[in-house]
């Protein structure tokens, strides 16, 4: 039986990336990329499809690029898609990668919330999962040394939250903690609360992010999903959390540059 696993992590192998050239001129872009993704994404789910217009040298058209999860599901869309009118035109050909860029060499990174959400409805469902938060705390309020900033007063927040993630239909579970900060310019108290609630937002999905980064879906050849939870040496059991936070701390800035950080 074929079996292929996938991590909550951004893909970067050579062997889940598929380019189609050959896309000719008579479609717009948008109206490409939605044929693209109605195709594509048929075979499994997608990290990326991006469409591009051909180099200035070469003739009219686009070329565009597509990157799964699953090297099985990219092998797969290759072979049933190469040579065939996609788009109702002319014939597509589709190739797997076989050279690396510098966009696939930096690096595993684990992937967004927004992105882990929709990998796990996708071959879960969404009664598949859930998440429960354990605690969730305000660790400082404290106003920064310094003058005050343009009539308000530089304060810093930092909050940091324990997480339990759950696969009920599959006996599985794991834990995992964040903490984030914050520092700006308070000048009223509806400024404070904002920022509070948009910093207790923010660890809870990096929170999310890290349970999820622990989490293998392994894909079998009948269609069926398991799940299973990479064990680490310190991973948090649930006799041992009481009163404990162990945390990956990032600041607010951040966390907004790597959910801006997709490709």
């Amino acid at each position: 039986m074929e079996v292929d696993i996938l991590e909550f992590k951004v893909p970067v192998e050579n062997n889940k990336t598929v380019f189609v050239w050959d896309v000719p001129p008579s479609h717009s872009e948008a109206q490409i990329y939605a044929g693209l993704h109605d195709v594509f994404s048929s075979f499994g789910p997608l990290y990326l499809l991006k469409v591009c217009p051909n180099a200035p040298l070469h003739p009219p058209g686009f070329y565009a690029l597509v990157k799964f999860y699953s090297a099985a599901q990219a092998s797969e869309a290759q072979r049933q898609t190469d040579g065939r009118p996609l788009l109702h035109s002319a014939a597509l050909k589709v190739r797997l990668s076989s050279k690396q860029s510098k966009q696939f060499l930096s690096g595993c990174r684990p992937l967004s919330h927004a992105r882990c959400v929709d990998l796990a409805n996708h071959c879960l469902g969404f009664n598949g999962w859930t998440s429960d938060i354990i605690t969730i705390k305000e660790l400082t309020n404290e106003e920064e040394e310094g003058e005050e900033d343009g009539g308000g007063t530089r304060r810093r927040l930092r909050f940091g939250c324990l997480l339990q993630l759950c696969f009920p239909r599959h006996t599985r579970s794991t834990r995992a903690a964040a903490v984030m900060e914050d520092s700006f310019t308070c000048t009223g108290p509806e400024v404070m609360l904002q920022k509070r609630v948009q910093l207790q937002r923010a660890v809870r999905e990096r929170a999310l992010v890290q349970a999820f980064s622990a989490v293998l879906l392994i894909l079998l050849g009948d269609g069926k999903v398991m799940v299973e939870v990479k064990q680490s040496s310190d991973q948090l059991l649930p006799e041992h959390t009481e009163g404990l936070l162990q945390v990956n701390q990032l600041s607010c800035r951040e966390f907004a540059a790597d959910e801006e950080g997709g490709i």
